[in-house]
């Protein structure tokens, strides 16, 4: 039985789950197309990407994981009193689940937990960590690009909706990207609803550079997969050999890029296709934008959440942000 059979073999508590379908050709082929080549960067996340970014959270160069993770552990009874009784909590891209568990423990009587990944393998790993952890909460795994609409209305009912979305994921969408995601969560959780954002603060550009260019080797391993993906799939011919991954850090947009650099001058084929890279043209996969709270909070406004709570690291590296949907 596949991962998808298996979610939705479980019965009422589960919500329905929903097709991710291969890469759009037709996107990848415009995006490859444009002076500065790029892809989407939820091609980054199939299984093997998944499993390699799990891996970069646990390096002592990505210090996202472990100052959000002592962030959250610090404020737990803040943070359930915030959420308030009865709520029904959604994570979208929820990966492994692993902070969630620790905030699911620590509120009053939550109805539910409706993970979302595109991911099905990683979604089927996240139902069986929390179903150990937390064996009388119902659960309702949802396989879907949570960039894309879904059928969240579908979910169960509970007295309100708490989103979850941690880590610094927002980071990755253009601001009016990410505004126009933050109104859909909106949506998601209606007015009255609340919401716990993972931002990720301005800093030093070299422990940027570090956490997205790790010592390991790891993140390299997880930009690159995106061209095996894509030859795996869409029968392209990348030479994985010919690409380097780099990190570069553009100060006046205040973001961490990352790039799959051409090696030398080749051709690529895919979809009908040949594209020319010369030596040292780059591909962009990643944009992680850093934010200030206040700014953070301009940004939620205009898609109509009210700023309630902020709770930071003593370093001011990350902040969790609550916010309730206002209108």
């Amino acid at each position: 039985m596949s991962d998808d059979e298996e979610l939705q073999a479980q019965g009422d508590s589960v919500a329905p789950v929903e097709s991710i379908d291969s890469p759009d050709l037709a996107e990848i082929v415009r995006d490859l197309s444009r002076p500065q080549k790029r892809l989407p960067t939820r091609l980054l996340y199939d299984e093997e990407g998944s499993r390699l970014f799990e891996r970069i959270c646990d390096t002592g160069d990505y210090y996202v994981t472990r100052t959000e993770l002592s962030i959250l552990r610090d404020n737990l009874a803040d943070i359930a009193e915030f959420a308030g009784p009865g709520a029904g909590v959604i994570e979208p891209g929820a990966g492994c689940g692993c902070k969630t568990r620790e905030l699911l423990s620590a509120l009053e009587d939550p109805r539910w937990y409706a993970p979302l990944d595109i991911d099905p393998s990683v979604l089927w790993r996240c139902r069986q960590a929390m179903s150990q952890a937390l064996p009388h909460l119902p659960l309702a795994p949802v396989c879907a690009d949570f960039t894309r609409p879904w059928r969240y209305a579908r979910l169960p009912l509970a007295e309100r909706r708490l989103l979850f979305f941690p880590g610094s994921t927002i980071g990755n969408f253009e601001p009016p990207e990410a505004q126009a995601l933050l109104r859909q969560f909106h949506q998601v959780t209606g007015v009255g609803g609340r919401m716990i954002l993972g931002v990720d603060l301005r800093k030093n550009a070299a422990i940027l550079r570090r956490a997205y260019d790790d010592s390991e080797g790891i993140t390299a391993r997880f930009n690159l997969n995106l061209l095996a993906r894509l030859n795996r799939e869409h029968a392209a011919d990348f030479d994985l050999s010919a690409f380097e991954h780099v990190a570069v850090y553009d100060k006046t947009r205040h973001r961490i890029e990352m790039h799959l650099r051409s090696r030398r001058e080749q051709q690529v084929s895919i979809g009908g296709r040949r594209f020319r890279f010369a030596t040292g043209e780059t591909i962009h996969t990643e944009s992680s934008h850093k934010y200030l709270p206040d700014g953070m909070a301009q940004l939620a406004v205009g898609a109509g959440w009210q700023a309630w709570k902020l709770w930071m690291d003593p370093q001011r590296r990350f902040a969790l942000m609550g916010f309730e949907a206002a209108r």
